[in-house]
């Protein structure tokens, strides 16, 4: 796996990737999840809806960064996993981690290929993002679709930690049993195709939780400041 990945993917990494988590608070609030046993079913489906949603879109700028791509293109790819994201608080999340991303992105990996891609998206996806950053370093969409892949069920389960008071290294032995590779090879197998023929696999459950979520987020700062 190539260096920019795992660097992309530390939690140390100052792009905000490994921090959300992934409609896990709300389905805590709901009491969905109360035990590592839930949180295993919680990650294999997100890994299987959002996670592989958003491997296919980072595999396919990493492939597109390593290529001389018509203008336009990083438009287009945006706007399609803006489609496939039917959640507005969802879609606000990918971008903050995007711009996050970018900002240390810039630093790490300065390049034209990236200036060209923040010029058409000044506010990227985050898997996009991350995507282009590994495929400008020279990693390929594989390396760019595990590292995304993996941050679908690192962030969720850190999330689990902090919020629950779960034995970390129950936490970490349910991640480890996930087939992440699996998921980013079948995301890698589509990388070179048209932006609107990506694969579109849905998770309306967590689109869901993410609108709950940042309705009672949006209350609780009402209340506070009443």
């Amino acid at each position: 796996m190539d260096l920019s990945a795992l660097i992309l993917a530390d939690s140390r990494f100052p792009g905000g990737g490994h921090v959300h988590s992934g409609g896990l608070e709300e389905a805590v609030a709901r009491r969905l999840i109360v035990d590592v046993r839930d949180l295993a079913g919680f990650i294999s489906g997100r890994l299987r809806t959002a996670g592989s949603l958003a491997a296919v879109f980072a595999a396919a700028a990493a492939h597109a960064a390593a290529r001389d791509v018509q203008s336009g293109y990083w438009k287009r790819l945006d706007l399609e996993l803006d489609a496939r994201t039917p959640s507005v608080a969802q879609r606000e999340a990918s971008r903050a981690q995007g711009r996050g991303t970018a900002r240390a992105g810039k630093a790490a990996w300065p390049s034209p290929v990236l200036n060209a891609m923040l010029a058409e998206t000044p506010r990227p996806h985050h898997p996009i993002m991350l995507g282009v950053l590994v495929g400008v370093a020279g990693g390929s969409p594989l390396d760019a679709a595990t590292a995304v892949a993996y941050l679908a069920v690192s962030g969720p389960a850190s999330a689990a930690v902090r919020l629950l008071g779960l034995d970390p290294f129950a936490v970490n032995a349910a991640v480890a049993k996930l087939d992440v590779h699996a998921v980013a090879l079948d995301a890698a197998s589509s990388a070179g195709l048209a932006p609107s023929e990506l694969p579109s696999p849905g998770s309306p459950a967590l689109d869901l939780f993410a609108e709950a979520h940042a309705r009672h987020h949006k209350e609780e700062v009402r209340l506070f400041a009443s």
